[in-house]
């Protein structure tokens, strides 16, 4: 994977991360499709994510929970708003209880994750758009961008089918 860029817009209120992978758009969706490669990735490497349900269709609900190194869980639900296979994906995002039912319905973002091709691979544009500026300020400081950035730095193992670099 090739980082490109990270960037935190507070007049836009959004976030965008920006990599490369040497690899196929038609793979590279495939890592957002297949929640046990979902699972290997979504997630900083010390939060491993686990996917209870993923109903990867619009209108379709998934619950995932991190866990941390402590063994503390941090439930996350999201709703699939649209699929265009393999080009682009917007989920809206939020945390949730342990059933995966949110904890405030009106604490959410909206995830748009972008695939191209690019450089003999593919360019993925991940852009979270936030509700205010105090909901972007408080995911930054619950160190968003950062893991953000090691998630993305997993899929390479799961592109090329190795289990290096992923502690899951």
């Amino acid at each position: 994977m090739t980082f490109v860029s990270s960037t935190k817009d507070t007049e836009n209120l959004t976030f965008t991360l920006i990599t490369e992978f040497a690899a196929s758009r038609e793979r590279v969706w495939q890592v957002w499709e297949d929640p046990r490669q979902l699972e290997r990735w979504w997630g900083p490497p010390t939060w491993p994510a686990t996917f209870a349900n993923h109903h990867f269709a619009p209108g379709g609900r998934c619950h995932y929970y991190m866990t941390g190194p402590d063994g503390t869980q941090a439930h996350g639900w999201w709703e699939i708003k649209a699929v265009d296979a393999p080009a682009r994906l917007v989920i809206e995002d939020g945390f949730a209880n342990e059933d995966g039912s949110p904890t405030d319905p009106e604490d959410t973002t909206t995830m748009v994750a972008v695939l191209e091709d690019a450089s003999g691979g593919t360019r993925m544009t991940v852009t979270t758009t936030f509700r205010s500026l105090e909901q972007l300020e408080r995911m930054a400081a619950m160190g968003m961008e950062e893991g953000m950035k090691q998630a993305s730095e997993q899929i390479d193992a799961i592109l090329t089918g190795s289990r290096e670099g992923s502690v899951r």
